[in-house]
């Protein structure tokens, strides 16, 4: 940094009170007057200490983020805030919440670098606790722009280009679950989630289950519908964090392994009548565990039928899965395990499609990941210590590098080899334990 210089600066309060004020900056010492370098801005050292940032109280800012991610739209949060007595421009408002929310993907992304080094602490949250994970994506409307604007009003002379294209943001749920598979009551879930690839989101489910301590869960049930993505790279993801396979279950959600039978019973063309008693049938077969009697019921029936398409297609899902071990309804209901994956479907509702999606949405990817985290920590509960771990984190280093880098994920992740090694803890533990037996 240069020299300290006394510059003015204009300070909004909570309140609505806006002060006028001189202070120190320093800008980088590299600064070439062409730019913002990968420096990034100067600091204010006086403001630094009270968490002052953006020329906004933490408090105001909190209260915008808060806000933003928690209405339907950015013009609402104006409105509430007036109402409170805090008139802002739209475009602050705009400001305040998405630098919040890249504050936030910035302290997750440094959390990934010390956990990629094996420097991120193991907690103790879920020892001993019955964990619940669940994985799904959802749908928002992204748009990119091809062209800028030039010039503004009458003397526009090139209107914006943009292109906007449907992109699945892939949501992470954790909780805790009681004796009969539900979440406990009172407790507080953890949700993610990203735009980025399977990849990404699933190291970014591995960094949460070891800051969560699940590696001393009395047992970790993963649940997901029957997206390839999500069981390839189930494996690494139990070796990345070091689960034990003896208290790791995987489940495929009930109600999707339902619909695969009523898509079969659909192929088969049989009567109205006849294909709701045979649906009841096969539902408690199912419900029992014995998936051997389901596909034995549909392989006669479909008889000659049996290279139809559509149904051989539907067979060879649930054989799959009965191959897997992911359709043992009934061991997993006599152990208390969670079937249905109706955490991470109020999730995506909750969190994606009643702020992200919507008639005339279209998103920034930036914009729409930085209001996913936002809204995730609301809707949790988890509001204020999730700033506090971000004005700790920031207050070393302000720069905003929230994208992700590339992992040691090379083509081996994506075909579902568990190739990254355990961290250095767990490993340790892992031999230790292979010394003891």
């Amino acid at each position: 940094m240069r020299p300290p210089e006394r510059r003015p600066l204009t300070l909004r309060l909570l309140g609505g009170l806006v002060v006028w004020i001189a202070t120190l900056y320093c800008g980088p010492a590299k600064r070439t007057g062409r730019g913002r370098g990968s420096e990034g801005s100067g600091l204010y050292p006086e403001l630094a200490v009270f968490g002052i940032r953006e020329g906004s109280s933490p408090a105001l800012a909190s209260q915008v983020g808060r806000l933003s991610a928690l209405l339907p739209s950015y013009e609402l949060a104006r409105g509430e805030l007036a109402q409170r007595g805090v008139p802002l421009d739209i475009k602050v408002v705009h400001r305040l919440a998405r630098h919040l929310g890249a504050e936030m993907l910035t302290t997750r992304t440094r959390d990934l670098h010390h956990y990629r080094a094996g420097e991120l602490p193991r907690g103790q949250e879920l020892a001993g606790k019955r964990v619940g994970v669940a994985i799904d994506g959802g749908r928002t409307r992204l748009r990119t722009v091809l062209r800028k604007q030039k010039g503004r009003g009458q003397g526009k002379k090139q209107r914006r280009r943009y292109r906007a294209e449907w992109r699945e943001p892939k949501v992470l749920i954790i909780f805790e679950m009681d004796e009969r598979g539900r979440m406990v009551a009172g407790s507080r879930a953890w949700i993610d989630g990203t735009f980025a690839g399977p990849d990404e989101v699933m190291e970014l489910l591995a960094m949460h289950l070891h800051r969560l301590g699940a590696a001393a869960a009395a047992v970790v049930t993963f649940l997901a519908d029957g997206a390839p993505w999500i069981w390839e790279r189930l494996a690494w993801v139990e070796k990345r964090v070091g689960l034990s396979p003896r208290r790791t279950v995987q489940v495929l959600d009930w109600c999707h392994a339902l619909h695969h039978v009523s898509l079969a019973l659909e192929a088969l063309g049989l009567e109205a009548k006849e294909r709701r008693r045979v649906y009841g049938q096969c539902r408690k077969w199912l419900r029992a565990g014995q998936v051997g009697k389901v596909l034995a019921e549909l392989a006669v029936r479909g008889g000659d039928r049996a290279d139809d398409a559509a149904l051989e297609t539907e067979l060879r899902y649930l054989e799959k899965h009965q191959s897997a071990g992911h359709l043992d309804y009934n061991r997993y209901r006599r152990r208390g395990l969670a079937l249905g994956s109706g955490a991470i479907e109020s999730a995506i509702r909750r969190v994606v499609n009643l702020r992200l999606k919507g008639p005339g949405l279209m998103w920034r990817e930036e914009n729409a990941e930085a209001h996913l985290v936002l809204r995730a920590a609301v809707l949790t509960e988890r509001w204020q210590e999730t700033l506090e771990h971000v004005r700790t984190t920031m207050a070393s280093d302000r720069r905003l590098d929230w994208h992700w880098k590339s992992p040691d994920m090379p083509a081996e992740l994506k075909a579902g080899v568990p190739i990254a090694p355990p961290l250095p803890q767990v490993a340790a533990e892992q031999q230790a334990q292979s010394a003891a037996a």
